[in-house]
């Protein structure tokens, strides 16, 4: 890990403690932090150029999120990416979204269709970058379209609700280059579907999506214990 990666970026509307909140979630979510890496205050202060107390109220709100692990008397940590965690995100989200695509196959408008072409045209795009924060975010772009299609304003607050936690497994699917080609075709299968009305094709689509990038992270996981990381 670089230390020109993690910065402050300040904004002027929140509190300070806010701020370095994001900064340490950005850091895990995207690896820039990995997964048992220790967080000392004092280091990171220094790092941030702030003082302890807005980086031990960030590391308890991470803790609370899920993200951070107390160790005892080893302090804090940057969460494992857990097969049982794993599993239990990705089902919640297979569930929703394949709730989500049906319902979009039924009520999307022609307005929304023309934003869900464009962004599948910024998936594209940014995969041809090889960008993983490009793509991730062109990726949460192109399902939030579809979660908003399906004009079930309570199914689009609680996918937004559970966004952080699955961000940091699809981060972790997307930056795999070798997975790219899949991800396209799967991309413009969802959105063919829903064009053509097919609810048992989107549905299947989104199954399948979601069944690869756990296959995928799992296979990373396995290979992580075996090599003692």
């Amino acid at each position: 890990m670089k230390d020109d990666k993690l910065q402050v970026n300040m904004d002027e509307f929140l509190p300070l403690r806010d701020v370095v909140f994001k900064t340490l979630r950005r850091g895990i979510l995207t690896g820039e932090l990995k997964p048992g890496e220790r967080l000392m205050e004092i280091h990171l202060a220094n790092r941030l150029g702030v003082s302890r107390t807005p980086i031990r109220e960030a590391i308890r709100k991470l803790e609370l999120e899920g993200l951070v692990t107390m160790i005892p008397r080893r302090g804090a940590e940057v969460a494992n990416i857990t097969e049982k965690n794993l599993k239990d995100v990705l089902e919640v989200r297979q569930a929703l979204e394949s709730l989500a695509i049906e319902l979009a196959c039924e009520r999307i408008s022609e307005e929304k269709k023309q934003e869900l072409k464009e962004r599948l045209e910024q998936v594209e795009t940014a995969v041809a970058t090889k960008d993983a924060g490009a793509i991730a975010s062109a990726d949460v772009a192109f399902h939030d379209a579809i979660v908003e299609a399906s004009g079930n304003l309570r199914l689009v607050q609680i996918i937004s609700n559970l966004g952080e936690q699955m961000y940091r497994y699809r981060f972790e699917y997307l930056k795999d280059v070798s997975k790219h080609p899949q991800i396209l075709r799967e991309h413009r299968t969802m959105y063919e579907s829903i064009l053509e009305k097919d609810k048992e094709k989107a549905a299947q689509s989104v199954m399948t999506h979601i069944d690869n990038q756990e296959e995928a992270i799992m296979r990373k996981i396995e290979m992580e214990q075996k090599s003692g990381r």
